[in-house]
């Protein structure tokens, strides 16, 4: 049977960013149906091999630095003679494919996997909708302002989870890895994860402040600070704040523990059973996979209300939320001459300390219960098999058009 060739741009699927991840799980679901064969152009800054890696005889990653040059682009498309182009990142890394456009669709067409953080609806990127054959947006914000612009060639088609890969564990065997992974004198403690880039739109710092006026308050109230926030990210990372010395001047070192060691799903996945809550309070977050995995491990969340955790902490059916949903104090109408004009959400730390402490007393029967409810919601809106369905589809009717109007 012959299969579609299929050429995807995006980060390295070897490597741990969001997008490389994701992009894992695409092309994996995708060679499993039988159906396809794809070529990966991967980027990436550290990779230490360059050579062709041969994943199977149906998926292969070509690393290069960066999103590749348009030589480099146009001798793949020659080589490899794909049937569509998937493109798989922020606009501002596929320069080369929207100034190529019409070169590259005299070939093939060209999809885009995409998400915009914010409202207001991007009026602006009209130019790069059109240089594009088809849009499958990953939240239902993007969609929402997406086919305001491209109504024609626009899905929606979420970031999912494949199953097995986050699961709850049994309770002796999270009893056990809490207290491998935290000590004795902490295997009792209430625990917060947050796992992020620690960069300034992940607001790094706000969350240890917050951290910090919730253990005065539960000292207050219960005369104990039995709690524990883990931090999985570079504390000393070049783009975000020193965590360590911000940790020592809040005087909280005793009750915060980081994780900046790259690590696999197995124990991403124990971080998330031996937490209670997950948290997310960036200002701007297109989708926000950590809170995601917490819940399909069935976990609340708490986020702030903004881009792709609304339709995470909200089940858009039934209006019931996942944990809770923290409203943005402030609105900052920020940008820049690439992007003219974007929100930026900010919610106030003593807000997040307070949905800490309400989750902290919540006690283990309703976190359980919420968790279970988050848990469901997840497996029934964004499920892996009809993610993958959905992209088989888009790529088959997105190649169709493109022969109809060649």
């Amino acid at each position: 049977m012959k299969k579609t060739k299929i050429l995807m741009i995006s980060d390295h699927a070897m490597t741990h960013s969001g997008v490389g991840v994701q992009s894992k799980h695409l092309i994996e679901g995708l060679v499993n149906t039988g159906n396809f064969k794809i070529t990966q152009l991967g980027a990436t800054k550290n990779y230490q091999n360059f050579n062709i890696n041969l994943i199977n005889k149906d998926f292969k990653i070509i690393p290069c630095k960066g999103f590749g040059t348009k030589n480099e682009i146009r001798n793949l498309i020659k080589s490899e003679s794909p049937e569509a182009l998937i493109i798989f990142s922020d606009s501002r890394f596929f320069n080369n494919i929207f100034e190529m456009s019409e070169e590259i669709r005299k070939n093939c067409p060209i999809v885009w996997w995409h998400v915009w953080d914010n409202r207001p609806t991007p009026h602006f990127n009209k130019s790069l909708y059109d240089a594009v054959d088809q849009i499958n947006c990953i939240s239902t914000l993007t969609y929402s302002m997406c086919k305001k612009v491209a109504q024609n060639k626009t899905s929606y088609i979420p970031h999912c989870l494949p199953s097995g890969m986050f699961y709850e564990l049994k309770k002796e065997n999270i009893n056990k890895i809490k207290e491998n992974t935290l000590g004795k004198d902490k295997k009792d403690d209430f625990i917060v994860l947050w796992a992020n880039r620690n960069c300034k739109r992940k607001r790094a710092a706000d969350v240890l402040k917050s951290w910090q006026i919730f253990l005065f308050d539960l000292e207050e109230k219960y005369g104990h600070k039995n709690a524990t926030l883990i931090m999985h990210t570079d504390p000393y990372d070049a783009f975000g704040p020193n965590l360590m010395k911000i940790t020592e001047s809040l005087e909280i070192t005793d009750n915060v523990r980081f994780s900046s060691e790259i690590i696999g799903f197995e124990e991403m996945n124990a971080l998330h059973n031996i937490s209670d809550v997950c948290i997310n309070i960036a200002y701007s977050e297109g989708f926000g996979l950590t809170t995601l995995e917490a819940m399909k491990v069935g976990k609340p969340i708490i986020v702030a209300e903004t881009g792709g955790l609304v339709p995470q902490v909200i089940n858009q059916k039934t209006l019931k939320v996942n944990g809770i949903s923290i409203k943005p104090k402030v609105k900052v109408l920020s940008g820049n001459q690439e992007i003219p004009y974007i929100y930026e959400d900010y919610v106030d730390v003593s807000d997040v300390s307070k949905a800490i402490f309400e989750v902290y007393e919540w006690g283990k029967e309703k976190r359980k219960e919420v968790g279970n409810e988050a848990k469901r919601y997840v497996d029934e809106e964004f499920c892996y098999k009809v993610m993958i369905n959905n992209w088989e589809n888009s790529i088959y009717k997105t190649i169709e058009k493109w022969k109809t109007n060649k």
